[in-house]
């Protein structure tokens, strides 16, 4: 049960890293700063549950109970990180504005 337990744990931390390796290519890939605020914003959330993922499988098989103190962190990152993101938008924009930069067009409504 160990083995398949080591097992497990590794493809979630690999799959970890490729996410944040496809956030790091779209950070470095993608042209303006509200582009590559999104390619980060996601990939590294989901990379972050993936490390959860994997610690709560760890811990779970080294101890005799459920290892769910890792969720902690999770839920931590969970709702800093997309108030991060708007407070970045928001920072840019304003920046934008005030430097007299033309700001990105806003959504349109579908009808």
């Amino acid at each position: 049960m160990v083995f398949a337990a080591e097992i497990v744990v590794a493809v979630l931390l690999l799959a970890s890293g490729a996410l944040v390796l496809a956030s790091a290519l779209g950070l470095a890939r993608l042209p303006d700063f509200f582009l590559r605020m999104h390619a980060p914003a996601l990939t590294s959330t989901l990379a972050a549950w993936a490390v959860t993922a994997a610690s709560i499988v760890h811990f779970s098989v080294r101890s005799p109970g459920l290892g769910l103190h890792v969720w902690l962190i999770i839920i931590i990152l969970s709702i800093t990180a997309p108030v991060t993101t708007i407070v970045l938008a928001r920072a840019a924009l304003f920046r934008r504005r005030q430097a007299g930069d033309p700001l990105p067009p806003p959504l349109q409504r579908r009808s």
